[in-house]
């Protein structure tokens, strides 16, 4: 089954690039650990979710480009053209010639009703290029212009027009300092409404693979593409083929489908994390080695401490006693230490994958009392490497990962709000201040349904 990509805004366009980059690279760099016939299979399945027909014996991606300016689109057209393995389809993007001056009702209330029957018709297209339609990846920034307010914009679209197809969002979260004043205000507008019109929402945050490129990556110089790397390798990781079941050697034809499955049991619960383990640089995997047992439990502590990456992880953090709350009502305020789970997915690659153990993975104490282990731990397997990994594995998290950062954004927001700054930029184009506290109501329940978990 076959997954249509739409990538929104400079920041949706230049991940998407590596997104498609990485999982074609993957695909066909030749695995000694597999037999020929299971490479190609894997390159088979891989092609069939991400790309189309080959024109001119170079594959094409299955994805949408919008922007509402032609920069990054011609930019990120070319280097895929210009690489000579893969391709966008030629007529398979729309731009114009005015952004949206990071205001995000001006994405979603100008440039999105403007433009809505052409961003339908490309979307269309690509549909209608899938034999069978497994849903929509929609990669998008949450604190800009055209990304956020357009993309909260074409993901309702999407659900008015195709709800019976799973739609995920990949959002990036901004940088706790970040540049664009109204970041914050950006912010809870688009989550309030991808909460409404997405299946999930997988979320990135600037902070944690800035630091994941500085500290196990070691590069000096950070830019953007370097981040959008480690992202891609990350979601490369979660989105490229495993197979079907213990045992089996057909891989997964439903991936959108069973990571919801799997990973959303409530639609109140919809925020997923990823974490990878190995994550580093070239020079320093010539001098490494794993086990699956060293792997597992460091990945399992990164879990319950909140660790975004393996240095650094607090190993004092330790399951509750059944029947201890986690974290109580005051707690934002305190330190939140131990993390609770409503369900985890754990994607290992690699050589003896069978062999590898997850039953710290099962304890009850990690997750939430009203879903068993059993229904709340998912694993799946691929004895096929992935990237420059002989081992390597995924944690896929729905978690309260992200209740500190949601609970600063919205009283960052709430405060400006209280005192009606910048609230003229977004009703000049339509967002009233009643939008704004439908948004501050249903974020703060999110917040409210995270933090009671433990309970």
């Amino acid at each position: 089954m076959s997954i249509v990509t739409v990538q929104l805004g400079q920041c949706g366009n230049q991940i998407g690039f590596e997104v498609f980059d990485a999982l074609f690279s993957d695909s066909h760099c030749s695995q000694g650990l597999c037999s020929k016939r299971e490479n190609e299979a894997y390159q088979a399945s891989c092609k069939e979710r991400f790309f189309s027909e080959e024109e001119n014996g170079v594959p094409i991606a299955r994805a949408v480009l919008v922007d509402m300016e032609p920069k990054v689109i011609n930019q990120t057209l070319s280097k895929a053209a210009h690489s000579g393995r893969w391709k966008y389809g030629q007529h398979s993007c729309f731009c114009q010639k005015q952004g949206s001056g990071n205001n995000w009702a001006y994405g979603y209330s100008v440039h999105g009703p403007r433009h809505e029957e052409s961003i339908t018709n490309l979307i269309q297209k690509e549909v209608e290029k899938c034999d069978s339609l497994n849903g929509f990846f929609i990669i998008m920034s949450m604190a800009g212009g055209t990304g956020s307010g357009l993309g909260a914009f074409v993901t309702q679209n999407l659900q008015d027009q195709y709800s019976n197809s799973l739609k995920m969002n990949q959002i990036i979260w901004p940088y706790g300092t970040g540049e664009v004043i109204v970041q914050n205000y950006n912010s809870i507008l688009t989550l309030s409404h991808l909460y409404r019109s997405s299946d999930a929402l997988l979320v990135h945050e600037n902070d944690a693979v800035h630091k994941i490129c500085a500290k196990l990556m070691n590069i000096k110089q950070i830019s953007f593409r370097d981040i959008n790397q480690v992202l891609a390798h990350q979601l490369g990781s979660v989105f490229q083929p495993t197979y079907s079941g213990e045992g089996s050697f057909h891989y997964r034809r439903n991936p959108l489908g069973d990571l919801m499955e799997n990973l959303v049991p409530h639609p109140e619960f919809k925020m997923l994390g990823v974490r990878n383990i190995p994550q580093m640089s070239e020079n320093s995997l010539a001098y490494s080695t794993f086990t699956w047992a060293g792997l597992l439990k460091h990945l399992r502590q990164m879990l319950i401490s909140n660790a975004k990456m393996e240095e650094g992880i607090d190993w004092q953090v330790r399951p509750p006693l059944s029947g201890l709350p986690t974290l109580g009502k005051m707690s934002l305020n305190k330190e939140f230490h131990f993390n609770t789970s409503i369900a985890n997915l754990v994607i290992l690659r690699g050589k003896e994958v069978h062999s590898a153990e997850l039953g710290a993975f099962k304890d009850p104490a990690l997750y939430t009392s009203w879903l068993e282990p059993v229904h709340a731990f998912s694993v799946w397997k691929t004895q096929r490497a992935f990237s420059k990994y002989e081992k390597s594995a995924a944690l896929v998290s729905n978690s309260q990962f992200l209740v500190k950062p949601l609970d600063m954004i919205v009283g960052k927001a709430w405060n400006m709000f209280a005192s009606k700054a910048y609230i003229h930029q977004y009703t000049k184009f339509g967002i009233e201040e009643e939008d704004f506290l439908d948004s501050f109501t249903l974020l703060e329940q999110v917040i409210a349904s995270y933090c009671n978990l433990g309970f």
